[in-house]
């Protein structure tokens, strides 16, 4: 019988992310190291809206605020490009970002009702829509 020292590593399930992600058609080849050094969370989960700073040339994931339940505005000199296909540990942001395909907004990590006009806006290939 072997064991296994799986050390002192955080684990975390899937969650929501078999349903969030309902439909991938393209994205960032490789995907991006996210700049995380303002964002608070333990883990970039699958759906959150991916933002770049059009000054530094960083992506970083959408701010969330204090209360760690909802995005807060679109930061300055910042655009959406898309959304994390799936979840990642802050520790280790390195997230593929989906720019073309269809999100399922309700199983989204923060609702995306107030911003979803703006994304779409500025990603017209990304999709939310969810089953009734």
């Amino acid at each position: 019988m072997s064991v296994v020292d799986v050390g002192t590593k955080a684990a975390f399930g899937f969650g929501n992310d078999p349903v969030v992600i309902r439909h991938y058609t393209a994205g960032i080849k490789g995907g991006k190291v996210l700049n995380v050094d303002n964002y608070k969370q333990e883990f970039i989960r699958a759906g959150h809206v991916i933002i770049k700073n059009t000054t530094t040339g960083e992506y970083l994931p959408m701010p969330v605020n204090e209360a760690g339940d909802a995005y807060e505005s679109l930061p300055e000199n910042c655009v959406y490009v898309g959304v994390a296909v799936s979840t990642v540990p802050t520790a280790e942001p390195f997230v593929a970002i989906m720019y073309a395909g269809e999100v399922n907004d309700v199983a989204s990590p923060y609702a995306v009702d107030s911003i979803k006009d703006a994304i779409v806006k500025a990603v017209p290939t990304l999709r939310f829509d969810h089953d009734e």
